[in-house]
């Protein structure tokens, strides 16, 4: 009994002393909050300081102190998030991940997305490039002088800051992080695939009753395209599939496959924004309110810092005033993109125009490396980028571009199988990959803008993506505009960017770009007029605008919901808006409800299914059973309509990122025979019903009345890349009941072809915030984690459960209190 104490005491010592050693380590590696730090190229000291709602605010004496101070902050506390995202669009992930990773890495080695941001970089003011230099080396300083430790995630992964190279940051990643963005929600070319893959197995017809016009227009095109495609036979042999790559089998390898495949979709990705004049306001200044809807991370997407210094002078001779700026920043980049200064204030939502176009560009038989041209045949241009996968040998992928663009029907796989390789390949022509992008540029001068002319003006220069901003200022005025480059295309050109054009023809070259005075825009006499402006990615162009600038408009529910409550009011509060942004009731039922309640279900729970859903308002509530049942109903058939004439591995491949919920809200409308088959619409709407309150009671019980919708419907902040990871995902994603669903106002986007959560919240509001004009410190804020980006900070996701119950943290120049102070000594 001696011996099996004794040995109990060295187990129990040994584990203490391990957890010891973890403890010391984990707290090494938190970032250091307070007291005195050093930070090479400083000109004089400056404070760094958190106040009660954990936003940081740097204090420098020079412009340039605040933007390397600002990359030492986010090198502190978002050390992974940059590395991670560094690797993705160098396209060195598979570096440290292995093969799973390697069409992420392929797509983006095609793109060029640090090739493209490297001339970028060149075209920018010395000034822009004298911030990102400053912004760069603040947070290589931060990591080469041992004042920022890794995190758990490099210890994991065997990694460090700046892999084999050690460099962790440069100007040209900034200038390639802002290119990201824009790849992120600047297109429409995964609807064009989708129009390309459908047109194999629909008719004309069929197909825009699949993918329908935006409300109340027409489809973008006439032309025939199943049959156009049929005629210059770009299908691939039926026989091709069986030589189709076999689906990956890890978890992180789906995501790298679902990444890759869903490149280009916008639905899901949008955003809600509104600004209301002083005269419809209680304080008599204007309100803006903002919520980007954006893939739920963890950490967050955004970073809130409140950047000051004094007036001077850049590099270049530039003079500026002083900087006073407060908001949401990128980790990436050292300016704040969302948010406000003393005078204004801004928000985005994405715009959607079709920057995007896809060709089919035509091969020589006899000379597989020549496309056809207008002039005839020329040249690939080709380039060798070798790609280094951890655990295997190096892998070299031959890029190939165009007179239009890179070609990415080499490296995306849902190309394989769908498309004559022989015959065609299909490439990209993208506005973004510009020499002449001058984003990062705009984003620098807003940080100085006092007024809403001064904000236009500083917006003058931003290029991709398009987004759609509110403005409004401290003496009143209001405005809306849109910014960024448009390209134009020829009369005669029939397809108009929706779907894959022959490349060989000039007439579907983009021939020049719209200026910028011409973009869709409403001065403060419009607005004031209405009362309010909104928009959230529905068509916001005027009815008589005469330019086409795209067709793939986001369905206008929430901008409808918005409107009404807007509408409701003769004044507005801060409180009124922050309850609009946290609104629920979804407009998306209303076109099938009615159905729903007519089904003749024959499943056991059935009667009280219909019973529940009589009175359903269509609030997605966390609580509601029938909003649990309607979203899953809607699922199940929208499976059972289409799958049938789509096939089941096209419609997986379709499915998820698209909802496809207006083609059944058509399909129901017309009662049409060809998608509802024999049986009929009606004895679809109950069969439906039946495998959904089969599927939920599996999971949730045979009590209709303890169903939630929140228990399906998590917001699920998910890590990269441990998020796809079993295990370490419950340890570092950040999940929480939410509600909503894809319509609402406060919106709950799913992705139904996920096998393990269908309905969980993917994309939502990233960060919600109100900003009041009649005061500097009376706006307010939220996100759905937290400022931290260290897994086992509670300052990681402490934002999380205010988020999701819609309520605010201050947004303060002056805060008054300060939970944390640091001063960065040169």
């Amino acid at each position: 009994m001696k011996w099996f104490g004794r040995l109990a005491l060295l187990c129990v010592a040994a584990a203490l002393a391990t957890g010891g050693v973890v403890s010391v380590h984990l707290l090494r590696s938190m970032p250091k909050l307070d007291g005195q730090a050093s930070l090479k190229g400083l000109k004089g000291p400056v404070q760094v300081a958190r106040d009660a709602s954990d936003v940081t605010h740097i204090t420098a004496g020079s412009v340039m102190d605040a933007w390397r101070a600002m990359g030492f902050v986010h090198a502190q506390e978002r050390g992974w998030q940059l590395e991670f995202n560094r690797r993705l669009m160098r396209g060195e992930l598979s570096e440290i991940l292995g093969a799973a990773t390697l069409d992420t890495d392929k797509l983006m080695r095609t793109l060029g997305i640090i090739g493209m941001a490297r001339q970028q970089l060149k075209g920018l003011s010395p000034a822009a490039q004298a911030a990102l230099q400053a912004y760069s080396e603040g947070i290589q300083d931060a990591w080469q002088s041992g004042q920022v430790r890794p995190s758990p995630e490099f210890k994991l992964l065997g990694t460090q800051a700046g892999g084999q190279s050690g460099q962790a940051w440069s100007p040209e990643d900034s200038v390639g992080w802002a290119l990201m963005m824009a790849l992120d929600l600047g297109g429409n070319w995964g609807q064009e695939f989708a129009r390309l893959s459908a047109s194999q197995v629909l008719k004309h017809e069929q197909l825009w009753q699949l993918l329908p016009a935006y409300p109340g227009e027409k489809p973008a095109t006439a032309v025939d395209l199943p049959a156009l495609y049929a005629r210059l036979g770009v299908y691939a042999p039926a026989t091709a599939k069986a030589a189709q790559a076999q689906p990956p089998v890890s978890a992180l390898a789906q995501w790298s496959d679902d990444w890759v495949r869903d490149m280009g979709i916008l639905e899901g990705k949008g955003s809600n924004n509104w600004v209301v004049p002083g005269s419809r306001t209680v304080t008599g200044k204007p309100l803006l309110a903002n919520d980007p809807h954006l893939a739920l991370s963890s950490p967050a997407i955004w970073y809130f810092a409140h950047l000051k210094a004094p007036a001077g002078e850049l590099p270049g001779g530039q003079k500026h005033p002083a900087l006073n700026v407060m908001g949401a920043t990128l980790p990436g980049l050292p300016f704040v993109v969302l948010g406000r200064t003393p005078g204004v204030a801004w928000g985005f939502t994405n715009t959607g125009p079709d920057v995007q176009d896809l060709y089919l560009e035509q091969l020589d038989s006899a000379k597989p490396d020549q496309y056809r041209t207008p002039e005839g045949w020329a040249n690939f241009e080709q380039r060798s980028e070798t790609i280094r996968v951890k655990g295997q040998g190096d892998v070299v992928l031959t890029v190939r571009s165009t007179r239009h663009g890179p070609v990415i029907s080499d490296v995306q796989p849902q190309y394989r199988g769908l498309i004559n390789a022989q015959r065609y390949a299909v490439s990209l022509r993208w506005s973004a990959l510009t020499p002449d992008n001058k984003t990062v540029e705009a984003g620098m001068q807003a940080n100085w803008a006092q007024t809403v002319p001064q904000l236009q003006q500083a917006f003058a220069d931003h290029h991709a993506p398009m987004q759609s901003v509110v403005m409004a200022d401290t003496q009143g005025t209001v405005a809306f505009r849109a910014v960024g480059k448009l390209p134009t295309r020829a009369a005669n050109n029939d397809i108009r960017g929706v779907a894959p054009s022959p490349g060989w023809l000039a007439q579907y070259d983009w021939t020049g770009w719209l200026p910028a005075a011409q973009n869709p825009g409403l001065d403060a006499a419009h607005i004031e007029k209405k009362g309010w402006h909104a928009t959230a990615n529905q068509n916001i162009l005027p009815p008589d605008y005469p330019h086409f600038i795209g067709g793939d408009w986001t369905t206008p529910e929430r901008f409808e919901r918005i409107e009404q409550l807007l509408a409701a009011k003769p004044q507005h509060s801060r409180e009124s808006l922050q309850a609009i942004q946290y609104d629920v009731l979804s407009l998306g039922v209303k076109a099938l409800l009615p159905a729903l309640q007519r089904a003749q279900p024959q499943h056991p729970l059935g009667a009280q299914a219909l019973k529940v859903l009589s009175t359903f308002d269509g609030q997605m509530r966390q609580d509601s059973a029938p909003a649990l049942i309607f979203n899953v109903w809607a699922d199940e058939l929208t499976r059972a309509l289409l799958v049938p004439q789509l096939g089941a591995e096209r419609f997986q491949g379709l499915y998820g990122k698209r909802h496809f919920r207006a083609a059944v809200e058509g399909i129901l409308s017309r009662q049409d025979a060809f998608w509802c088959g024999a049986s009929g619409c009606g004895a679809q709407v109950s069969a439906a019903l039946d495998r959904a309150l089969a599927r939920i009671s599996a999971s949730q019980g045979q009590n209709l009345s303890q169903w939630r919708w929140g228990v399906w419907h998590p917001a699920i902040s998910g890590h990269k890349p441990f998020g796809k990871v079993p295990y370490l995902n419950a340890l570092f994603d950040v999940r929480t009941e939410s509600a909503g669903d894809l319509f609402t106002v406060n919106v709950g986007q799913y992705w139904a072809n996920d096998k393990q959560e269908p309905f969980a919240n993917r994309h939502a509001a990233s960060l919600r915030a109100v900003y009041d004009l009649s005061a500097p410190d009376a706006s307010q804020f939220i996100y759905q984690t937290g400022q931290s980006g260290h897994v086992f900070s509670s300052r990681s996701r402490d934002m999380a459960a205010a988020w999701a119950q819609g309520t605010y943290r201050d947004l303060r120049f002056e805060p008054g209190y300060w939970a944390h102070q640091m001063v960065l000594n040169p």
